[in-house]
């Protein structure tokens, strides 16, 4: 008798944690069941890498989203393309495409694959047929981050002040002194190749404007944003959204994988 009283009384606080959990961790409860779109491939931009969604990453594995961040070689668009196919390749589909910055100019291309189901944008270029990341800054004025890009053996990097002032500049010193360090320089030919095919003319699209971005114009960002019909938020944060408000893009990502407008 003893033993079965200790059992209720068990299963009794097992049921109050469970619904504890629920009600605090929605998101979580929801699981993989609620999402149309499961799996999530990040594409970070120029003069970073993967790690660059490390906040974002286990923010989306807690909602029960399986996730790929590629490692882009920037040595070409084309190159680049491929190493995000490639990841479309091993994936079973349907997947969401995440892309920053130049990455944006990546799943533009990449995106068109039947298993996409649809692209985000972070702070990224969204060029249409024939246009690049040079022909679009043309259309602005010239952000602050210009002035700290150098040329060397053909690939562009940021000076140490272009990213802890202009690139970053809303994350504690530390993680901006550690983007510095470990930033990937980019083709410069890349800058210059223009999209062929973009795949928002066939997917849906979401788009992050970030306010207080000194790479891409912040009003670059809103006139592309309106051109890919895209469902639009628009944040407060440097160009790096992703490790700014890490929180708001996976808001922006659940949001699509719901298929939400």
């Amino acid at each position: 008798m003893k033993d079965l009283k200790r059992i209720a009384k068990l299963l009794t606080l097992l049921s109050l944690s469970t619904m504890f959990f629920l009600a605090v961790h929605p998101a979580q409860a929801q699981g993989d069941d609620s999402l149309k779109t499961k799996d999530v491939i990040l594409v970070h931009g120029a003069w970073a890498d993967g790690s660059s969604w490390s906040k974002v990453i286990p923010l989306l594995e807690r909602r029960g989203f399986h996730v790929t961040a590629v490692q882009l070689p920037l040595t070409s668009i084309a190159d680049d393309v491929a190493t995000v196919e490639r990841a479309i390749a091993l994936d079973p589909g349907p997947v969401l495409l995440v892309g920053h910055s130049y990455g944006g100019i990546v799943i533009t291309e990449a995106g068109n694959d039947p298993k996409v189901s649809g692209l985000v944008y972070v702070s990224a270029y969204a060029p249409d047929e024939g246009q690049s990341a040079l022909s679009l800054n043309a259309l602005v004025p010239a952000t602050p981050v210009g002035a700290e890009i150098r040329l060397n053996a053909g690939y562009l990097s940021l000076t140490t002040e272009g990213i802890l002032n202009d690139f970053a500049q809303d994350l504690p010193y530390n993680e901006r002194h550690t983007l510095a360090v470990t930033q990937g320089p980019v083709a410069a030919v890349a800058f210059g190749t223009p999209a062929t095919e973009p795949a928002w003319r066939a997917k849906p699209s979401w788009y992050m404007i970030a306010s207080e971005d000194r790479v891409i114009s912040p009003e670059l960002e809103a006139m592309m944003a309106q051109t890919i019909n895209a469902t639009t938020v628009t944040v407060h944060s440097s160009h790096v959204i992703m490790l700014s408000k890490p929180e708001a893009v996976v808001d922006v990502i659940t949001q699509a994988a719901h298929g939400r407008d």
